[in-house]
């Protein structure tokens, strides 16, 4: 008889330990994640010294970027559950940041936009974000930038699509 190497424990407990089925460091949906919360966490240092949250942060940049918009609008853009969007809107409007003005044709929602504060804190805030993110993607080539973004985008549009996929949704 020929030697087909060491005796190994097949018990499913064993072949777990020696193989697993999962690498969690090596696990694309971990390490987006992981990479998500470490810059967010860094980006917070940008806007952080106004008392905003990232969810603030995002309403805010939203309404600096396309002017007027319904809570749902924001929510869909930035992929927030309609309760933080909630959340995120009344602190700015506490904080003197945003106003609301009552939609005539649907009374359940209201056109949002930044006050003057608001828009102030923004035009501040922008450039340095953007220095952030210019920063951050130093550690990309400039001629792997396209193909960065492009993975980027398509790995943002698949995810889409699993999404819809899971909610019984195949288009």
């Amino acid at each position: 008889m020929g030697n087909f190497g060491p005796v190994h424990d097949t018990t499913p407990k064993a072949e777990a330990a020696a193989a697993p089925l999962i690498e969690l460091d090596n696990f694309l949906p971990h390490r987006l994640n992981v990479l998500s919360s470490l810059v967010s966490q860094a980006l917070t240092r940008v806007y952080g010294e106004y008392g905003i949250g990232i969810p603030e942060w995002r309403v805010l940049v939203s309404l600096g970027q396309f002017g007027v918009m319904t809570g749902k609008a924001i929510g869909a853009r930035t992929h927030m559950h309609k309760t933080k969007v909630s959340r995120a809107v009344a602190q700015l409007e506490r904080r003197k940041y945003l106003t609301r003005r009552a939609n005539r044709d649907d009374l359940r929602e209201a056109f949002l936009s930044l006050t003057p504060a608001g828009r102030a804190v923004y035009e501040e805030l922008a450039p340095r974000a953007r220095a952030f993110t210019d920063r951050l993607a130093e550690v990309v080539a400039p001629s792997d930038r396209p193909a960065f973004d492009r993975a980027m985008r398509q790995l943002t549009e698949r995810s889409g699509k699993l999404v819809g996929e899971s909610k019984g949704n195949t288009t």
